[in-house]
């Protein structure tokens, strides 16, 4: 049995269904059954419960030999990164300790640290030590950005609204990996002994900045329009004034900020040379293989 954590995510569906094809039972466990019933496939386990139940956690790891933590609080209302990626992570760990669970598989990110400025790598650094110091055998991942996630962000206005808005000016360089290949290298880690005790960071080919994202998505797809930016100031003040009321918001006002005024380039040489079996996904193929599809629907429907 494998059991994942955030199996209604972004990654965490692409690693169920891979997963699941491969034969072995899955289990996931989610705040959100319903969700689940309409993205998850049929013959996945379903467990309904919160990471920040130790109980419900229990429940969901019982009889498990493998437990992935593919988790994140980043986008979510009502809970923050210390509820989810490390009180979370260290329910789900402490209960990987108590069943004996043959292997579990961390989803960190790129850059976690103590002393990182956005909280969400804090605790994931803090997950990270904690499933270091457990019992368990252990693989960590560390991803950069999914381009995924910012396409949806950045380039689904385009295509649907016909305009854009980036954060500040959009020159800084930033990785970016395809959630579909850490869902792949997931899945290795579940099986491959020569991962375990390891943690690997995987970033993408392209270091881009925030303007050449969007015109590679706008190239490939052949739409246009105009992108307007927001200014430094501006996210700086959503920042402060947010976190009373939205602190979801202000999260992602002050990641906004930092991909605007951090270098957060990753050279993805040494990952290549290790696993050379892996190609990376870039930016346009992504697009193409995520939106072409509905580009010829619109256009269709026009």
């Amino acid at each position: 049995m494998i059991v994942i954590a955030g199996g209604t995510g972004r990654l965490g569906r692409l690693l169920v269904e891979r997963l699941a094809a491969g034969g072995e039972p899955v289990r996931i466990l989610t705040r959100a059954p319903a969700r689940a019933a309409r993205t998850i496939r049929t013959g996945v386990e379903v467990v309904h419960g919160d990471v920040r139940d130790r109980a419900a956690v229990d429940r969901a790891v019982a009889g498990a030999r493998v437990v992935i933590s593919a988790m994140s609080a980043f986008g979510m209302a009502r809970v923050s990164p210390r509820d989810v990626d490390a009180a979370g992570n260290a329910n789900l760990i402490a209960a990987a300790e108590t069943c004996g669970v043959e292997r579990f598989v961390l989803v960190s990110v790129l850059g976690a640290s103590a002393d990182h400025p956005m909280e969400l790598a804090r605790m994931k650094h803090l997950a990270e030590q904690r499933l270091m110091a457990s019992t368990v055998p252990w693989t960590i991942l560390r991803p950069s950005t999914f381009i995924e996630t910012f396409q949806a962000i950045l380039c689904t206005p385009l295509l649907e609204k016909g305009k854009a808005a980036l954060f500040g000016r959009g020159q800084n360089p930033i990785n970016f990996v395809s959630a579909h290949d850490i869902a792949r290298f997931a899945e290795l880690a579940v099986s491959d002994s020569q991962l375990r005790g390891k943690v690997i960071e995987i970033g993408g080919t392209e270091n881009l900045s925030l303007v050449r994202f969007v015109d590679i998505f706008a190239s490939v797809l052949g739409v246009a329009g105009p992108v307007k930016h927001i200014p430094r100031l501006a996210m700086r003040l959503l920042t402060q004034l947010a976190r009373p009321f939205s602190p979801r918001f202000a999260r992602m006002a002050q990641a906004g900020l930092l991909m605007d005024t951090t270098d957060m380039s990753f050279d993805a040489t040494q990952f290549m040379q290790s696993y050379p079996q892996f190609r990376l996904t870039t930016v346009a193929e992504a697009a193409r293989r995520d939106y072409a599809t509905r580009v010829t629907t619109r256009t269709r429907t026009r």
